[in-house]
């Protein structure tokens, strides 16, 4: 397979993965059903704390994804080998995780965006806008950089492969997921991916690191 394929495949899968976790989306949704925004509101602010995510990981990324582009001219066996290790070791650990929760009797979320000081504190639209850009700015995604490291073999094409999807697959989920909770589709049982999200992102990342491990350039 065309190695930009694959790469385009990979950053897709880990993109669709990272935006399908509800701490990424659901807090969103419930603010802005607290606040009593517009669905369009709503959707807006969705877009804006979605770009601000995105906006860091990819700053980190390129410089991981030139790294990689750099160890690749000397060292193709480590950038060969290294990052599709990562990634399956991740997967792996997030199974592990998984299968370790269903052994612990009380519920713990992880949420990226902390819901409740944001609605107590009664902030104006404005301030909880830059408050949750501000949080979602500060939790880049640390799946992908180490896809990164794979791209960099590419070159700027892998680097700017990855940037491009993972920007428009994560805003766009997010958009969309909060559009439909908002028309009440939460009905779908967002429980199951809420307490399986280390299962799904753990599957994806280790399919994600084989696809790595066999491209070639």
């Amino acid at each position: 397979m065309n190695p930009y394929i694959q790469i385009l495949i990979g950053s897709f899968l880990v993109s669709l993965a990272h935006a399908l976790i509800p701490s990424h989306w659901l807090p969103l949704a419930t603010i802005g059903k607290t606040e009593k925004w517009t669905q369009n509101e709503t959707l807006k602010i969705t877009a804006i704390t979605g770009f601000s995510h995105t906006l860091s990981t990819v700053i980190i990324g390129i410089i991981v994804g030139l790294v990689g582009y750099k160890l690749s001219e000397s060292y193709h066996l480590i950038t060969h080998f290294f990052a599709p290790a990562v990634l399956v070791s991740l997967g792996l650990i997030y199974l592990s995780l998984e299968y370790r929760h269903k052994f612990i009797k009380h519920s713990h979320k992880h949420h990226h965006i902390d819901i409740d000081h944001i609605i107590d504190e009664k902030k104006s639209k404005r301030a909880i806008v830059l408050t949750l850009m501000v949080a979602m700015f500060f939790s880049p995604c640390l799946e992908i950089e180490v896809y990164y490291l794979t791209a960099g073999r590419l070159g700027w094409t892998g680097i700017a492969i990855v940037s491009i999807v993972y920007f428009f697959v994560t805003v766009f989920f997010m958009m969309l997921f909060v559009y439909l909770a908002g028309k009440g589709i939460s009905k779908l049982k967002w429980e199951f991916l809420e307490h399986h999200d280390k299962l799904i992102s753990g599957l994806i990342l280790i399919i994600v690191g084989l696809l790595a491990y066999f491209i070639e350039y």
